[in-house]
């Protein structure tokens, strides 16, 4: 199951890309931006970590680009399961078409089940990440987004997550 559900988010992944226009002049596209990104992660007693963070956006300039992410996450490991559901507006300024500073409102949705207790859990969290990072193009109008955001509303003995600090990679096409 684990070996179908991460072979379809690559498959997803190469055929949304596999629709951009090579070669298309920028002002023959259109306005709107799609991308997201995956990740994985493995740990100590088994620990498995999958996550995917569609976006879709809306360049307002050349430069300004505002629209609605997600994020979606499962963890498990011989102790505990956990699910994560998120959604929320950002904002992306670019400049130099190699940079970028971003905002990123996100309210999520947390389900949590202690193996060991028997215990279950449901929380709610608001994170305001501010950040920026660096712009890779990967193709005519694709780009590659490596950057690192911090949560605001972080509070260190109060939060789901174990830091305020995010790394983050990710794709856009249509900048």
């Amino acid at each position: 199951m684990k070996k179908l559900f991460i072979s379809s988010f690559i498959l997803i992944s190469i055929l949304s890309f596999s629709q951009v226009a090579v070669g298309t002049p920028p002002e023959n596209n259109n306005r709107w931006t799609f991308g997201g990104g995956i990740g994985f992660g493995f740990g100590s007693n088994s620990m498995f970590n999958l996550q995917a963070s569609p976006r879709v956006g809306y360049r307002v300039t050349d430069d300004l680009e505002a629209g609605i992410t997600g994020t979606v996450m499962w963890q498990t490991s011989d102790f505990y399961n956990s699910t994560m559901f998120g959604v929320g507006p950002f904002v992306n300024y670019y400049f130099a078409r190699s940079f970028y500073v971003s905002g990123n409102l996100q309210h999520f949705f947390i389900n949590y089940k202690d193996k060991y207790y028997d215990f279950k859990s449901s929380d709610e969290e608001t994170a305001l990440y501010l950040g920026g990072g660096y712009l890779q193009r990967i193709g005519n109008n694709s780009f590659l987004q490596l950057g690192i955001m911090y949560n605001v509303l972080y509070k260190e003995n109060n939060s789901i997550f174990a830091s305020g600090l995010v790394p983050s990679i990710g794709f856009v096409v249509g900048l």
